[in-house]
């Protein structure tokens, strides 16, 4: 940390001006609206049904053998 502590206080009061731009929604309506997008979007996830094997970057591509 090579900064002030002015410095930091600074970047904390620029970040809290941005924040304070930000429109803000009661948890009741966009909690619903959040738990309907992950509803709808649940066949799509990958966490969920899977990565096919031909599509898988982390499958294995050969094996080794010691003989």
């Amino acid at each position: 940390q090579d900064m002030t502590e002015k410095e930091l206080l600074k970047m904390e009061l620029d970040q809290l001006k941005k924040e304070v731009k930000n429109e803000r929604q009661m948890i009741s309506k966009t909690g619903k609206e959040i738990k309907e997008y992950i509803e709808s979007m649940a066949g799509e996830d990958p966490l969920l049904k899977g990565v096919p094997e031909d599509k898988n970057p982390f499958k294995e591509k050969g094996g080794c053998t010691i003989s």
